[in-house]
């Protein structure tokens, strides 16, 4: 939807959600049939705000808006009641930590992100 956001055209990024939308659902659904963990989210914000809410034009630049970190598993360790994700306050330096807490292995000291996981 990126790419297809920067042209200003409502329709075309709306199509170019769906079908993205569809091909991660595959992807996310092949690697949890499989005992995996899927790991999806984003670097900026596009696709979602097509209109400069001031000059009520098309916005084709990137947003800063807050997008979303999901993860996916079939797991019962990772599974909502046994974790959390923290729902405000995270950034993109966090997500290889949680990745590396969901491998069990321990975060360098070089890394400057935290994990995502609230253990509950």
């Amino acid at each position: 939807p990126d790419m297809v956001g920067h042209t200003g055209v409502f329709d075309a990024a709306v199509k170019a959600c769906s079908v993205v939308d569809e091909c991660v659902g595959s992807v996310v659904d092949a690697v949890v049939s499989m005992d995996g963990v899927a790991f999806v989210t984003a670097d900026h914000g596009n696709a979602e705000q097509m209109i400069d809410y001031v000059s009520n034009k098309p916005m084709t630049s990137h947003t800063t808006n807050l997008v979303w970190f999901s993860l996916i598993s079939k797991r019962p360790e990772l599974q909502k009641g046994a974790i959390a994700l923290k729902a405000t306050g995270g950034k993109l330096a966090d997500v290889i930590p949680t990745m590396i807490e969901v491998m069990g292995m321990k975060k360098v000291d070089e890394m400057e992100g935290e994990t995502l996981i609230i253990k509950v």
